[in-house]
């Protein structure tokens, strides 16, 4: 993937690196990065919290917040990269979460992602709205997931 050799080779000029929480893409984000040579000078690693009680036990997301809203939610994302970046000691974290179907889960939609990126003064959530099998709507949620991190790199 284009976006990943080019987020290594930024994160390495910059001397930066980035970890990612991750539920619907289950440890895609950080694969798809890690198949990049000199990947391991970046990737501090990854969290895969498909469980929702592991996004509070892993990840610090706020067990109220996922009571009262699920795990598929802006905020939850936006606690996610946090968590990614604090517990993995990175400059930046990522935090995905979703629904990739092809059910809907707690009536939001297959295709509906959050994804939250946290670094130094930036803490941001993108919505997605993604639509395919189950492939594509992880695919795509882990390109865009790279592409926002990308954008804060330019």
């Amino acid at each position: 993937m284009t976006e990943a050799r080019e987020l290594v080779a930024a994160l390495t000029r910059r001397g930066e690196t980035v970890a990612a929480a991750e539920s619907l893409t289950a440890g895609l984000v950080c694969a798809t990065l890690a198949e990049v040579p000199g990947a391991s000078a970046v990737l501090r690693g990854g969290l895969v919290v498909y469980a929702t009680e592991l996004k509070t036990a892993l990840a610090g997301v706020d067990a109220q917040l996922l009571a009262e809203h699920g795990a598929v939610h802006p905020e939850v994302a936006a606690q996610l990269a946090r968590g990614a970046r604090e517990r993995c000691g990175a400059t930046w974290g990522l935090g995905l979460t979703g629904v990739a179907g092809p059910d809907p889960q707690d009536g939001v939609a297959p295709g509906t992602v959050y994804v939250g990126l946290s670094g130094p003064g930036v803490n941001t959530v993108r919505e997605l709205a993604e639509t395919g099998d189950r492939d594509t709507i992880r695919t795509a949620s882990t390109r865009a997931a790279l592409a926002l991190l990308g954008e804060q790199l330019d």
